[in-house]
């Protein structure tokens, strides 16, 4: 009798759990969801930085200057050569860095650019030994070269003179030290010798202000070539990043 009872239970059991309900499925696990583009900070027109720059590119010229005011107090100069010191009247050669540098030490524009603005202070010399150049294309495209301490540096303009920051076209390229150029690039050893078609034909490097600054300078700069006189005027605005 206890066999007789014992084997149909267990055909019971057996029968309820193959008539068991499958498995629900796993849920579906949705896509990670894609990371929030960057967005970017807008310059609100304020006028943090005002350029006022010229330079004689073949001459000694008194008209020569590197005008710039900013939001910082006393750091600010209507600045030219000053023959006697063989440098900037009114300092612009180590003031301006107040504007150039975050309190972190990190570019807020391109440093060759600075370096540009202070050959309207330096004197005819400067202008030579570094090779400083701008040329005009037929289009309106403007592009200024230069090397000093053994870095190149190239900028160039849209159609219409502008040299936009903080994207615009800053580039630079290390082609020697500050004692002396590589031979690759130079007929005399000089910057003066530099062949610029060489320096730019590979290993160009970005030069504009650092995605590590706590803010950049903002807005277009107005470029301008006439007679061998290079001016650029513009007012810039301190975005943060």
């Amino acid at each position: 009798m206890k066999k007789a009872i014992f084997l149909p239970v267990l055909a019971i059991a057996l029968i309820f759990m193959g008539c068991g309900k499958p498995a629900a499925p796993e849920a579906a696990v949705a896509p990670a969801a894609a990371p929030a583009a960057e967005v970017k900070a807008v310059s609100d027109g304020s006028e943090d930085l005002i350029i006022d720059y010229q330079t004689n590119l073949v001459a000694d010229d008194a008209a020569s200057h590197f005008n710039w005011k900013g939001n910082i107090r006393y750091m600010a100069a209507e600045d030219s050569f000053d023959a006697v010191t063989g440098a900037s009247a009114l300092g612009s050669t180590h003031l301006f860095q107040a504007y150039l540098y975050d309190v972190e030490g990190n570019p807020t524009m391109s440093t060759g650019l600075r370096g540009l603005f202070l050959y309207g202070v330096n004197g005819l010399d400067a202008t030579q030994n570094d090779n400083l150049n701008a040329s005009k294309a037929a289009d309106g495209t403007i592009v200024i070269q230069y090397v000093h301490r053994g870095t190149a540096y190239r900028f160039t303009t849209d159609s219409k003179g502008i040299l936009a920051l903080p994207d615009g076209s800053f580039e630079s390229r290390k082609i020697g030290t500050p004692d002396g150029i590589e031979a690759a690039f130079t007929s005399d050893g000089k910057a003066s010798g530099v062949d610029f078609a060489k320096v730019w034909s590979s290993d160009v490097m970005f030069a504009g202000a650092s995605d590590k600054a706590m803010y950049v300078f903002d807005g277009p700069l107005q470029v301008t070539l006439e007679n061998d006189i290079l001016a650029i005027k513009g007012t810039l605005t301190a975005v943060k990043q």
